[in-house]
């Protein structure tokens, strides 16, 4: 089958989506499937364009059996709204434009519709192609609760190319249960939703040693890491993060260690600095290759949410951290798919989303209890095997696959 994806990032980028979509795209290869991926040249997570990619407005590649077709972006600043909206706006112009050239069965795109309208609207409706709408946030939803969208016209035309891409989907994939009841109560057919949790590469990310080239490279081979890796964006309470390292800043032991970039970068830096924190370390994003090594590093890693927001977004780095076999501090919402991750597969705590003190007191658990933190670390390592493979979601998008095209005819309004 002829599989085309939509989606504005693929790997080498970083961010959650890129390398996601790389391992779907590359395991339904070894299914039998051709695929095709229409993204934009790499850019994320700082929104600059790498010199070699900036010259031309369409590059292709074979990536690991893989078709990748990239479309130029501007090189902006990502931590700016507005420049963002060029990105979207040039990658779903390009998009729309270079996949009519090319033939496929059935499209995959990702949310928001707000990156990817356009192409979806083009290459799945207008030709009449079966669509899979593969939902990661509940939009507009996180946007408005993390203060992105507000005035009323953005939130209306968001949620207008949001709904018309889930009432034009054959299915939509949703990553959790809660995400299932959010979009049923918002209209969506109970039968059109598909739930296929998020994946991990349980054989690239394995449990490592503490002791490795990265940690001794920052020098946090000899304390007891506390780590979060990943976007620094708005969604993540970084000074409520900073605050828990002052409330644990006379344990000389314990060091916290934030890797990533992201709009909130600057804010966790000054944050820093306005603690006069000596047990803080910001570290820059490093690449995928180095991701085993970076997760090895820490002896507890945290999820940590503003309160609200678990509702709309399930990390998944907790994938990650979980395949590494370190114990997870989850700092979201009581009762929300993350929480309820943690909980069922046994793999750490949980506690309020932007409470400091809740935060250190479960640090300082962990710290005490290396037995604890060992068999939360492996009852994590092997609840990802079972459940959230590469394998296992392959499977459930082939089955996806063959049901859209076998019933589009039926399905398609």
């Amino acid at each position: 089958m002829r599989v085309l994806l939509v989606n504005l990032l693929y790997e080498p980028d970083l961010g959650p989506s890129a390398p996601l979509m790389a391992m779907l795209c590359e395991d339904l290869v070894r299914l039998g499937h051709e695929l095709t991926t229409i993204a934009a040249v790499p850019h994320y997570p700082t929104g600059r364009v790498p010199a070699e990619y900036r010259s031309r407005l369409v590059q292709t590649e074979l990536r690991n059996g893989v078709r990748v077709i990239r479309v130029w972006v501007p090189s902006v600043n990502r931590a700016r709204l507005s420049r963002r909206f060029l990105t979207f706006l040039a990658y779903q112009a390009l998009a729309a434009v270079v996949g009519l050239r090319l033939r496929y069965d059935v499209v995959i795109a990702t949310n928001p519709a707000l990156e990817v309208f356009l192409p979806y609207f083009v290459l799945g409706v207008l030709r009449r192609k079966p669509l899979i709408f593969s939902v990661h946030d509940i939009y507009p939803d996180v946007g408005v609760e993390l203060g992105i969208f507000r005035r009323p016209i953005l939130v209306k035309a968001v949620e207008t190319l949001e709904r018309f891409c889930l009432n034009h989907a054959v299915f939509v994939r949703v990553l959790s249960d809660g995400f299932q009841e959010r979009l049923e109560l918002k209209g969506v057919p109970e039968g059109r939703l598909k739930v296929v949790w998020d994946w991990v590469d349980t054989d690239f990310i394995r449990p490592q040693s503490r002791a490795n080239p990265f940690s001794s490279r920052w020098g946090i081979d000899r304390c007891f890491a506390v780590m979060y890796a990943g976007n620094l964006g708005l969604s993540q309470p970084l000074e409520r993060l900073v605050e828990a390292a002052r409330l644990l800043a006379g344990q000389d032991q314990i060091r916290f260690v934030f890797v990533g970039e992201g709009s909130g970068k600057e804010r966790l830096v000054a944050a820093v600095q306005s603690a006069a924190l000596s047990s803080v370390s910001v570290i820059p994003a490093q690449t995928r290759q180095l991701l085993p090594q970076v997760l090895a590093s820490a002896d507890v890693s945290l999820v940590a949410l503003k309160r609200g927001l678990s509702r709309n977004s399930v990390p998944s780095k907790c994938y990650s951290i979980m395949a590494s076999a370190r114990p997870v501090i989850a700092s979201v919402d009581e009762g929300s798919d993350t929480w309820n991750l943690v909980e069922g597969a046994r793999c750490g705590l949980c506690v309020p989303p932007e409470d400091p003190d809740s935060l250190a007191e479960a640090i300082w658990q962990l710290y005490q209890n290396p037995g604890l933190r060992a068999r939360l670390g492996a009852d994590g390592r092997a609840y990802v095997e079972e459940h959230h493979s590469r394998r296992v979601a392959a499977a459930e998008f082939d089955r996806l696959l063959r049901a859209a095209v076998d019933g589009k005819e039926r399905v398609l309004e």
